[in-house]
């Protein structure tokens, strides 16, 4: 099992956490062995899925260390501790919860609160959060994080909301840690037809951009 450290270094080396909405854990696993395939290996499970706790705990079953799953759409600490216990690695929010954060830092979970202001972030920060959200990002724009980044170069920012394989390099030129991709990376069309070759190859593809990016290219 991958301590909180070791998570957070797998969300930031693989560039992309993969935002999962499917209707059953039997849709997820078939997505989420496609997005291994492609070397995509930090998915979060979003708790509008069906019996998402379960799915997650399946999920870390069958995939072991080849996978790092996380919970999303974490609103409160109790919802926080229960997807842990069910095998969460890292928990996400689309808000700041001061009492999540440091529910996960006592548990030696990754934790990503969601933020939207430079003095939103830099609470989370403060706080302990191992990365930020910024969501949603496709309202602000990757010039939005370079502007933040600018005075507040410690922050580690993960844009999400918006970001899509067209835009991924530049938000990562623009200084962040990771992307947060959902049905920009999954489509749910692509997901109903079970066409799952065409998903890692999306994968594979979003994967190649952000590492050129990285890279200066």
């Amino acid at each position: 099992m991958k301590d909180r450290d070791a998570v957070v270094h797998e969300i930031e080396s693989t560039g992309v956490v993969a935002i999962l909405r499917t209707r059953s854990s039997e849709q997820l696993i078939d997505v989420v062995a496609a997005l291994v395939d492609a070397g995509l290996t930090c998915v979060e499970v979003t708790l509008t899925t069906p019996g998402a706790l379960e799915v997650v705990r399946q999920a870390a079953t069958t995939f072991g260390d080849r996978c790092v799953f996380g919970a999303g759409t974490i609103l409160d600490a109790e919802t926080a501790r229960a997807a842990i216990l069910a095998g969460a690695r890292f928990i996400v929010a689309p808000t700041l919860d001061l009492e999540t954060i440091h529910l996960c830092r006592r548990y030696n979970v990754a934790v990503m609160p969601g933020t939207m202001t430079p003095s939103e972030m830099l609470r989370a920060h403060e706080a302990g959060a191992d990365l930020i959200k910024v969501f949603p990002a496709g309202a602000l724009g990757p010039s939005f994080l370079r502007d933040v980044r600018g005075p507040l170069p410690q922050l580690k920012l993960v844009p999400t909301g918006g970001v899509t394989p067209d835009n991924a390099a530049d938000y990562i030129r623009a200084g962040a840690a990771a992307l947060g991709m959902g049905s920009a990376l999954v489509s749910p069309s692509l997901v109903e037809k079970r066409d799952f070759r065409a998903i890692a190859q999306l994968a594979a593809d979003v994967l190649a951009r952000v590492q050129a990016a990285r890279q200066g290219r």
